[in-house]
């Protein structure tokens, strides 16, 4: 009698939504530090959606919890986070933002059997490893260097200045853009680094306009892009500089100021506010009427992505099982109505629809999109 009560009770509490345990999905990024914008976006974009899973009856009879971790674009912060989350059994992880983080979780899921799915990690190498729960919702650095070569033979530059960091992100751009350039027989006349947190960077900028570069390109991320950008100024140095997605972050701004800053230009995947995916506009007015705020951050929709093939894939399997997931994502997943668009995975584990957009910033420091590339559009 006292075990058909007990059998009993266990059903009425699963069936009433009260002692289920809830299905954790685990989320790593940069909250406070620099790319702050983007984790607190991104979180901010994760609790929406997971209010719509739970107000649709969560999935698997279970409703859904998102634990947030801040990395602080730390690679030692990032490992004992993601150690933290594993305690807690989450069916997935949406990590990292940057390469270096990304790459050092990597075997923390992936021997665990724990689905990983990076919303901003774009060195090509991360794919290349043959992790069957890795996955990443951004586009990776070899189409970059497409699009980026793309729009300097539109420009007809025929001689780079290329400069990078130390980080993965900078070192795998900087592979892949040699190689585009390469092919186009476009000259290196400078290929240096830098190292990142210098106060000063005007001794390397006029080592660099001693090669007599048409254009410098960086491969690194904002905050030294910025102070490259004074360090030209000073110089009243006139050709143009360039970098990647690393350099999208209107903090870019904030360093350099506007006068430095006006003229710079930047690749990288849309502005949440030129996406064109059907779905968008609605969800960026909703985040605006819940947070008050516009939403910035590509990034931040990008996480969503993560967010949402994973809950559509277990909704659509009614499993949580890792390698079933794993091979749903690999080889069917295709979701037309993604918050950035349609969507769908190669057998690496890289995103495969995406666009690439040309920004330049104007004299009152605002990223204004020149052109547009879509996937196959840049060539081989």
């Amino acid at each position: 009698m006292k075990r058909f009560f007990c059998g009993l009770c266990l059903l009425m509490s699963v069936q009433m939504g009260w002692a289920a345990e809830p299905l954790k999905i685990g989320f790593i990024g940069p909250m406070t530090g620099n790319f702050a914008q983007v984790g607190k976006e991104a979180a901010r974009v994760l609790t929406l959606l997971a209010a719509d899973v739970n107000g649709q009856g969560g999935l698997v009879e279970r409703q859904v919890e998102v634990l947030f971790e801040d990395d602080h674009g730390n690679t030692e912060t990032a490992i004992e986070a993601g150690k933290k989350l594993l305690l807690q059994n989450p069916v997935a992880v949406i990590a990292a933002h940057t390469s270096t983080i990304t790459e050092a979780l990597q075997t923390v899921f992936n021997d665990r059997k724990v689905i990983q799915i990076s919303y901003g990690a774009t060195a090509v190498s991360l794919t290349g490893k043959g992790y069957r729960y890795f996955f990443r919702t951004c586009p990776q650095n070899s189409e970059q260097a497409k699009a980026v070569v793309q729009n300097m033979r539109k420009m007809n530059v025929k001689k780079v200045a290329l400069l990078h960091d130390e980080s993965l992100y900078g070192l795998d751009l900087a592979d892949a853009m040699r190689s585009r350039l390469h092919n186009w027989m476009i000259e290196v006349v400078y290929d240096g680094s830098l190292k990142t947190g210098q106060p000063d960077y005007l001794p390397l900028v006029e080592r660099v306009r001693a090669a007599g570069p048409e254009l410098v390109f960086f491969t690194g991320y904002y905050p030294e892009a910025a102070k490259l950008l004074l360090a030209r100024n000073r110089l009243n140095w006139k050709v143009p500089f360039m970098s990647g997605d690393g350099a999208n972050d209107s903090d870019l701004v904030t360093i350099a100021g506007k006068k430095a800053a006006a003229g710079f230009s930047f690749v990288s995947p849309l502005a949440p506010e030129d996406v064109r995916s059907p779905r968008i506009k609605p969800f960026l007015d909703r985040y605006m009427k819940a947070y008050g705020t516009m939403l910035t951050s590509i990034y931040a929709l990008f996480a969503g992505d993560a967010f949402i093939a994973v809950t559509e894939s277990i909704r659509r399997l009614r499993t949580t099982d890792p390698d079933r997931i794993s091979d749903y994502l690999h080889r069917t997943y295709s979701n037309p109505a993604a918050l950035t668009g349609k969507q769908y995975f190669d057998y690496k584990g890289d995103v495969v629809n995406y666009l690439h957009g040309l920004y330049q910033v104007d004299t009152e420091g605002r990223f204004i999109l020149q052109n547009v590339l879509a996937r196959g559009q840049a060539g081989q």
